[in-house]
């Protein structure tokens, strides 16, 4: 996560246009005091990792609605299989020859 944090940090510095296109992110080279630069890019720093953290969330959440629908699923198709194969036995049964009675 650091190292993609910091691939992030990167490209905005490299490319401070690009940057721009993230809403929050500020154009630190516009900075012209150390202070204030770092400054900023601290507050980019803090302002990416937040959009990590409920970006991960989020997908954490979408995530575990897939694991517990893929359950569901799972479970539904088990009843189905032993529903079918109580049929196949019913039907088995029927088809057999009855004896005849004397």
């Amino acid at each position: 996560m650091m190292r993609a944090l910091w691939l992030t940090l990167m490209l905005a510095i490299a490319a401070p246009t690009a940057a721009q296109d993230i809403r929050g992110l500020e154009v630190c080279t516009a900075e012209k005091a150390m202070e204030r630069r770092t400054g900023c890019l601290q507050s980019n720093v803090e302002f990416l990792q937040q959009a990590m953290a409920k970006q991960a969330r989020e997908t954490q959440a979408k995530l575990d609605a897939a694991t517990k629908d893929a359950a569901a699923q799972k479970a539904e198709l088990a009843a189905l299989k032993t529903a079918v194969t109580k049929l196949e036995h019913e039907l088995a049964e029927l088809k057999k020859p009855k004896p005849e009675k004397k």
